[in-house]
């Protein structure tokens, strides 16, 4: 047995596949990621928020049934997901910035709290849907600071909006899996992952985007929190996990429950260590570090335990932090200077491994 869980086109080929937040970050990786697949993807999202944005850059919206709506606008959310009929669903919509919560409590609970409760909501009536699969995060812990990496069984909280939203938002999850969709047979999962980092983000407060403009522009990029802590991984990680979650729920139903994904405990870093990575990747750039006294609270230290994940699902990380970053930082300065989007991402999940490998005895698609 390989020491990877691998998907296989022999699983996803045809399946009815719904993807929330398809506009985003790792929605748009993911969408691609499953068209390569074979699956059939209906995508339900917000218009992109950024501009550029790797949606529109990639072509995203060519390799699934596309539609925008708010997903707090539940009557219109239902009859879109009614329509689409999922046989398995990545629920990725989310307000997920941090800052931005901070900016905007109630918009932010009104989108990952009650948006969740319409999204499951709207799935209680499907005969067919098998798996749902509702991404979260790694904040969603009652983080108390202390040196240790979080397990699934520890207790959730929330100091900022956005962190106590996702754990309400995992409550729901809880509820809606207990009271109705086990009883449907539907397997229910919570998927917890750390920090991310991959070519196509242009978000507001994400470490790598923020080096990324500010070095581009010929500017220092000024660092508020160099010695915070974090699970970072590339964006392929946990979307491998979150792929790998899918099929094995659907393979065996009892595994519902939430799964954290990231790297191996002794590989968190410090944002002094991850700036400092991708400034030696970009070459001439400079930095100003901050003392951590800046902006809004936010956790000093944060690693999670992936043991469950590794022991269950068969999934472990493959890219060091150091690959992750040169990877990132490469497929910004190639897609700037006019590399395909598409082409760059299609390279990465090319590089990443047989993740998506044709069973054996199939010859892979051109």
């Amino acid at each position: 047995m390989s020491s990877f869980a691998i998907p296989t086109r022999d699983f996803w080929r045809g399946k009815r596949v719904l993807v929330t937040g398809h506009t985003g970050f790792k929605g748009a990786w993911l969408t691609l990621w499953l068209h390569r697949l074979g699956a059939r993807v209906t995508g339900i999202s917000l218009p992109p928020t950024t501009q550029p944005n790797l949606f529109s850059l990639a072509g995203i919206e060519q390799l699934a049934d596309s539609h925008f709506c708010d997903i707090r606008a539940a009557e219109a959310l239902s009859e879109l997901i009614g329509r689409a009929n999922p046989e398995v669903v990545f629920h990725l919509a989310a307000q997920a910035l941090v800052r931005a919560s901070y900016r905007d409590p109630l918009a932010t609970f009104a989108t990952n709290v009650q948006g969740t409760a319409n999204v499951l909501d709207a799935l209680r009536p499907l005969h067919t849907l098998r798996v749902v699969v509702a991404i979260t995060t790694d904040k969603v812990y009652q983080n108390l600071e202390h040196s240790y990496p979080y397990r699934e069984t520890d207790v959730l909280g929330g100091h900022d909006p956005y962190s106590a939203s996702k754990a309400a938002a995992e409550v729901v999850i809880g509820a809606y899996r207990d009271a109705y969709l086990a009883e449907n047979g539907v397997a229910v999962a919570a998927a917890r992952a750390g920090n991310v980092i991959g070519g196509g983000d242009w978000a507001e407060d994400r470490l790598i985007p923020d080096a990324i403009r500010a070095w581009d522009a010929n500017q220092r990029l000024h660092i508020r929190r160099p010695q915070a802590i974090r699970p970072w991984q590339h964006v392929l990680e946990p979307l491998a996990g979150y792929v790998r979650l899918a099929e094995s729920l659907w393979q065996k139903p009892s595994l519902a429950g939430a799964y954290n994904f990231g790297p191996e405990t002794h590989a968190a870093a410090t944002v002094r260590d991850v700036v400092t990575q991708a400034k030696s990747a970009y070459g001439e750039a400079q930095v100003a570090w901050g003392d951590g006294t800046e902006g809004p609270h936010e956790a000093g230290w944060l690693a999670l335990e992936i043991a469950k994940a590794r022991a269950l699902l068969g999934v472990h990380p493959r890219w060091s932090l150091t690959e992750a970053v040169q990877r990132t930082v490469r497929w910004y300065r190639r897609q700037d200077a006019g590399v395909d989007a598409r082409v760059l991402c299609e390279a990465d999940l090319s590089a990443y491994g047989e993740f998506d490998r044709e069973p054996a005895g199939v010859e892979p698609r051109p």
